[in-house]
């Protein structure tokens, strides 16, 4: 049975276990958060162009996806925010969620288009690749929605949710960070992967906002297991104390429609995997 941990939210995205601490995006309170086992929050920056994906560069610095002027900031060790790339060359719409490998090379993703327009269909977007000396090239183009990425221990498979191509794209990395042999991993029909995560057991959790659920794939496709969570769910993260706790952000409503319902939650439940965290 789900738990709660954290409610009043307008929409947490990007959840992140790192030293103790469960840290998250929470869209239109414009805040990067962090929590810990007690429920105790505490607000890690402010962010008036809306955050999202998170990561670390090898220093301990917090990279943030800055989603409407498509950019990522680097908090430095003050806790001053400054520009530490800029996508718009390359995004064509918002930014969204990132993965930050150990070499702190940053993945990150983009809408392809307003999806939110009446009468809108889903453009493919180009996944960005950000060196950490703050370079941008594309990594990898046509993903259709590109949203939820991990990247596995031995840093050599990636692996991405399109999610409104319904299914887990896999691509090898390079030591540069290039990236190559795209193929699927997994097709995940009917579930709508958003945010994901992977277990030390080869599995990736998905968050599937359409079906109310969270559900676990192994390549190939099985699915293993499945959390029913009764309200859309967009993203989710293994941690804890002994890495099994699987946190779960949920909200009733997502796009402009989240800013005032405060329905967003993160809630968790215990599950038999331990989770691989991303640095």
């Amino acid at each position: 049975m789900l738990k709660t941990l954290v409610e009043g939210l307008s929409f947490s995205e990007a959840p992140r276990w790192h030293e103790g601490h469960l840290y998250y995006s929470d869209f239109y309170r414009f805040k990067v958060e962090r929590v810990n086992l007690q429920g105790v929050v505490e607000t890690v920056a402010e962010v008036p162009t809306q955050p999202s994906g998170l990561g670390w560069l090898p220093d301990g610095r917090l990279l943030i996806v800055s989603m409407l002027n498509r950019k990522i900031l680097r908090q430095e060790k003050g806790g001053e925010l400054i520009e530490h790339a800029d996508l718009s060359e390359i995004a064509s719409f918002h930014c969204n969620d990132m993965v930050v490998d150990l070499q702190g090379r940053a993945y990150v993703g983009n809408f392809g288009s307003d999806i939110e327009k009446p009468g809108a269909k889903p453009a493919p977007a180009t996944l960005a690749l950000v060196h950490p000396d703050g370079r941008v090239e594309s990594a990898a183009e046509d993903i259709l929605f590109p949203n939820g990425t991990v990247i596995t221990s031995d840093g050599k498979l990636l692996i991405i949710a399109e999610t409104f191509g319904r299914r887990l794209t896999a691509f090898n990395v390079a030591a540069d960070g290039a990236l190559s042999n795209r193929r699927i991993w997994a097709n995940t029909a009917p579930h709508f992967p958003d945010g994901i995560c992977q277990d030390g057991d080869g599995g990736v959790w998905i968050a599937d906002p359409v079906n109310h659920c969270v559900a676990r794939f192994v390549e190939g496709g099985e699915i293993t297991d499945k959390i029913e969570t009764g309200c859309p769910s967009y993203a989710c993260m293994l941690g804890g104390e002994d890495g099994r706790r699987l946190f779960i952000c949920t909200a009733d409503a997502a796009g402009a429609a989240a800013a005032d319902s405060r329905s967003g939650k993160i809630q968790y439940i215990d599950v038999a995997y331990t989770g691989v965290g991303q640095p």
